[in-house]
């Protein structure tokens, strides 16, 4: 989901910066109240990180970018009771909602509301780090994959699924490009600048990291299908992405012009009652060196 997480992850950036800002107001919220949909959405990911760890094998790992927790669950659940996951996350209404996720279902999840660029997570203390589309909003990537290398043990298995490039997430911009004639100031998209597609760069994501400590980074290009009900398409692109932030405070002129128009855009997607995309993105797998 974009969009403006991308659909994702953390919001990186200094805690009292404009990710903190961002994701501990409407858009934090946006995604409290979205989180079953966007978890159903991006269940196939999340299977990726989950099948990483044997099953009942115990273990620490660290969910970066955990949002609603609900990969953090899925791992603490996978790592059986010997084990425990700790997500942390910049949203302060994410990471509440992730807490009670976690005491509803019973596992051994715990959470953390930092800025996983900075905080201080104290001796090396995990056997593996794992994200879902949460490593793309730092502000400084090296910094903050060095940081992640310094809460890792020796050997730790690092998993992080990311967005590829947008030629091949056609989807993800359908929004801002049917909107953009109808809603002046949209922000451009900027290479390697922080947000959704930060991470594109293959290149750019293996020197990231082995200059960061982390060893035999590989990249393996996965396109993934995702489906949504078709009566949450409205509700998606009107509360996420560049689009649901213009739209947040549009009048209902304006957005009477933009929503039926980017509706229309999205139909190449639609089929019946639901609505089909391919996510493609890359699974990146490192360990600690």
């Amino acid at each position: 989901m974009e969009s403006d997480r991308g659909a994702d992850g953390t919001a990186g950036g200094t805690a009292d910066g404009e990710q903190a800002k961002r994701w501990n107001g409407p858009a934090g919220n946006a995604w409290v109240e979205s989180q079953d949909m966007v978890d159903a959405l991006f269940a196939p990911l999340e299977e990726l990180l989950v099948e990483a760890f044997p099953a009942g094998q115990g273990g620490r790992v660290l969910d970066v970018g955990c949002g609603t927790g609900g990969t953090t669950v899925a791992v603490a659940r996978r790592l059986g009771p010997g084990g425990r996951c700790v997500g942390v996350d910049i949203s302060e209404p994410m990471v509440e909602a992730a807490r009670a996720r976690a005491e509803r279902e019973g596992v051994a999840a715990s959470f953390v509301r930092a800025d996983a660029q900075d905080h201080v997570f104290g001796s090396p203390a995990f056997d593996a780090v794992v994200s879902r589309f949460g490593v793309m909003f730092f502000s400084d990537p090296a910094r903050a994959f060095a940081n992640l290398r310094r809460a890792a043990r020796e050997g730790a298995g690092l998993r992080f699924v990311v967005w590829r490039g947008i030629a091949e997430n056609p989807f993800m911009t359908t929004a801002e490009r049917a909107a953009a004639p109808l809603v002046p100031g949209l922000p451009a998209r900027e290479p390697d600048a922080p947000g959704q597609f930060a991470l594109a760069d293959a290149g750019r994501v293996r020197a990231l990291l082995e200059g960061a400590g982390w060893a035999g980074v590989d990249l393996r290009p996965v396109d993934v299908t995702c489906v949504m009900p078709e009566k949450e398409l409205v509700p998606y692109f009107s509360r996420f992405g560049p689009v649901g932030i213009a739209l947040r405070d549009a009048d209902e002129a304006t957005r009477a012009r933009v929503v039926p128009a980017v509706r229309t855009a999205f139909e190449p997607f639609v089929h019946g009652a639901e609505v089909r995309f391919t996510a493609a993105c890359w699974q990146i797998d490192a360990r600690a060196s």
